[in-house]
């Protein structure tokens, strides 16, 4: 019996890991990046609260600072001023550091501003959501809950592993280093990673069409938050604002 605990354990735990970084990587993507930071589309004040929810638990982030520091990005990319640029500071201390880097731009007062002043905070941030160590510790709670304290306790230490020193970093790191280029910025593409981060490693195409909701534009590449926003786009809980691009002959993107 003891035995065939163990080796429950042994597949749950990584994939109950897995799963939550997923989660938490296509909120990311789908709310914060997309919805909020570029406006490619809006959802549903159920969903809109719903994936609020899901990254207090899984993240403890606050939307207004990942907005602003997302957007102080785009507007410096790869130049004097961008938070967590690998030219300027070099990959590995991007690679290790990304988390660094963001929470002392979070902590800017002239960044959330400048760049965040439409996403302010509402009555629910002031009550809940600005409470940022209370949101994972309820997470864990859940997950001890579920699966027990100690497979819960490593499911959240994998999971905070994978999400703030792999994930997270892969695409301000090496999306920014090394890759696949079909346009010409400084990002790169990898179309293998796109399918841990949610998309977001289709980072080229991104820097080319900020606002396009779908970040691959060919054959080949897959971007599976566009898939969630095209179910919600067609149960009525997101309208999508940015207009789709698709690269044609000789890397000519058109809508």
């Amino acid at each position: 019996m003891n035995g065939n605990l163990v080796s429950t354990e042994v597949w749950i735990v990584p994939a109950a890991a897995v799963a939550v970084t997923k989660l938490a990587m296509i909120a990311t993507s789908v709310y914060l990046h997309r919805a909020l930071a570029h406006r490619s589309l809006a959802v549903s004040p159920v969903v809109d609260v719903l994936f609020r929810v899901v990254l207090w638990l899984t993240t403890g982030q606050r939307r207004q600072e990942w907005v602003a520091v997302h957007r102080k990005h785009h507007a410096f990319t790869d130049r004097d001023g961008d938070p967590h640029s690998p030219r300027l500071l070099g990959f590995w201390r991007v690679q290790l550091l990304n988390v660094v880097y963001y929470i002392r731009e979070a902590r800017n007062p002239e960044t959330i501003h400048k760049f965040a002043r439409d996403v302010a905070p509402d009555r629910l941030d002031r009550a809940l959501f600005s409470r940022g160590l209370v949101g994972p510790g309820l997470g864990i709670a859940l997950l001890c809950g579920v699966l027990g304290v100690g497979p819960g306790l490593m499911v959240a230490l994998v999971h905070a592993v994978l999400y703030v020193f792999v994930a997270a970093p892969l695409i301000n790191g090496l999306g920014h280093w090394r890759g696949a280029q079909t346009f010409s910025n400084t990002a790169y593409n990898s179309t293998v990673l796109a399918w841990l981060t949610a998309g977001e490693s289709l980072h080229n195409n991104h820097h080319a069409h900020p606002r396009a909701p779908k970040f691959s534009m060919r054959r080949s590449e897959v971007d599976p938050s566009w898939l969630v926003i095209r179910v919600m786009a067609a149960l009525g809980l997101a309208v999508v604002v940015g207009a789709p691009v698709s690269v044609l002959v000789d890397g000519e993107a058109r809508g």
